[in-house]
C-alpha cells in the first residue's frame, strides 16, 4: 500500500470488548471499503461469546485465536491481514510483521493536553505506549482522542452518586462542579465512525493525534434534556470540584476501582476536554450523535436494564 493511501486490510484486537464492539460495528458496516477484515481474539472469548464470533465469520471477518503474549500467533495474525501496556509488544511485533498503521487504544481524554497530564494515574500506561511508539522506525500511528463517553457519563452512579449521576427511576441528578462547566462528549457508536473516517483519510491521519467529539454540553444542559424527555422536574444535587478532589483521594487510599473514575471526572469538570480544535476538516462530515439522542438512548437503557456483556449481535440490531 503506497504511503498515505487508505487502509485496505484491517486487524482488530479487542473486537468484542466494550468500545471494541462499536469500532467493529463501524468497520463491518463499511466492509465494502476494505479488502480484508480480521479479528485477533482469545480462546476464552471464543467460548464465552460464541454467537459474536460466529456472526463475525458469517460477515466475512477472518478470526485468529491467540493470547496477546504469544508472539508467533500475534505475528501470524498481523501477516494474515496479509490491559493498555500489553500494546507495547504488540506495537513492536506489528512493525516486525510489516504492518503499516497502528491505532493504539487511546479513545479517551488527551493524555498530553496539559503539562500536569503526565502525573495523572490513568494516563501513565498510555504515556508509556506513546513513548514506545516513538521508537518505531516504519510503523505509522494514529491517536484518536474522543473525550468521555456520553454512554457511560449519562446514567446512574450506583456505587457513589457524588461522582455524577443521572437516575431515571428516582428522577434525581448529581451534577459535577457548579453545573455550568461544558464537557465535550463522544458517543461510543461515534468512536467507530470517527475511526473508519481516519482509516479512509490515511494521509491526513498519519502519525498524528486526532481530536474528535460528538457534542458539548454542561451538566445543566444534560439534566434539562432528561427533564424534557421524562416530562417532570428532577431533584438536583451538586458535587463541587473541591469535593471531587477529596473523593478522588479517598478512593485511591482504599485502592478502589472508582479512583480512576474520580480522576477522569475531575479532569472533565475542570475543563480537560475543551480542546482548542477538533478534526472535522480532516475526517469530513460525520453524522454523529447529539445530546437529545444520547439521553433518549440512556433512558431506554435504564428502563430496560443494563446488559452486562456487550454483544455485536445486539449492538448491530441483527437480533
Amino acid at each position: 500500500m503506497p504511503w498515505g493511501e487508505p487502509a485496505r486490510n484491517i486487524l482488530i484486537i479487542g473486537a468484542t470488548g466494550i468500545i471494541g464492539t462499536y469500532i467493529t460495528r463501524a468497520i463491518v458496516d463499511s466492509q465494502h471499503l476494505f479488502d480484508r477484515i480480521c479479528v485477533l481474539t482469545s480462546e476464552k472469548t471464543v467460548v464465552e461469546k460464541v454467537q459474536d464470533i460466529c456472526a463475525l465469520e458469517s460477515w466475512g471477518v477472518e478470526v485468529f485465536v491467540a493470547r496477546l503474549d504469544d508472539e508467533d500467533k500475534v505475528k501470524e495474525a498481523y501477516k494474515g491481514k496479509g490491559g493498555v501496556e500489553k500494546q507495547i509488544p504488540l506495537i513492536t511485533w506489528a512493525e516486525e510483521a510489516g504492518v503499516r498503521r497502528f491505532f493504539p487504544s487511546e479513545y479517551g481524554t488527551d493524555i498530553e493536553y496539559w503539562p500536569e497530564s503526565v502525573h495523572e494515574p490513568p494516563h501513565m500506561a498510555k504515556l508509556k505506549v506513546r513513548a514506545h511508539m516513538k521508537t518505531m522506525k516504519r510503523l505509522e500511528h494514529t491517536y484518536l482522542v474522543t473525550g468521555p463517553y456520553s454512554d457511560l457519563y449519562f446514567g446512574p452512579m450506583k456505587g457513589r452518586p457524588e461522582l455524577g449521576s443521572f437516575d431515571v427511576s428516582l428522577k434525581r441528578a448529581v451534577l459535577l462542579g457548579d453545573g455550568d462547566g461544558p464537557v465535550s462528549f463522544t458517543a461510543m457508536i461515534d468512536v467507530g465512525r470517527f475511526l473508519v473516517a481516519a482509516l479512509l483519510n490515511g494521509n491526513a491521519s498519519r502519525n498524528t493525534t486526532l481530536i474528535v467529539h460528538s457534542f458539548t454540553a454542561t451538566p445543566h444542559d444534560i439534566v434539562a434534556e432528561y427533564e424534557e424527555q421524562t416530562g417532570c422536574t428532577w431533584e438536583k444535587q451538586y458535587t463541587t470540584l473541591e469535593r471531587l478532589k477529596e473523593i478522588e483521594k479517598e478512593e485511591y487510599q482504599i485502592y478502589s476501582p472508582l479512583a480512576t473514575v474520580a480522576t477522569l471526572r475531575r479532569i472533565w469538570t475542570a475543563g480537560g476536554t475543551l480542546y482548542k480544535y477538533y478534526d472535522d476538516s480532516i475526517l469530513g462530515s460525520i453524522d454523529s450523535e447529539n445530546l437529545c439522542s444520547q439521553v433518549t438512548a440512556n433512558i431506554m437503557k435504564q428502563e430496560e436494564g443494563d446488559h452486562p456483556f456487550p454483544s455485536l449481535l445486539r449492538k448491530l440490531s441483527l437480533v
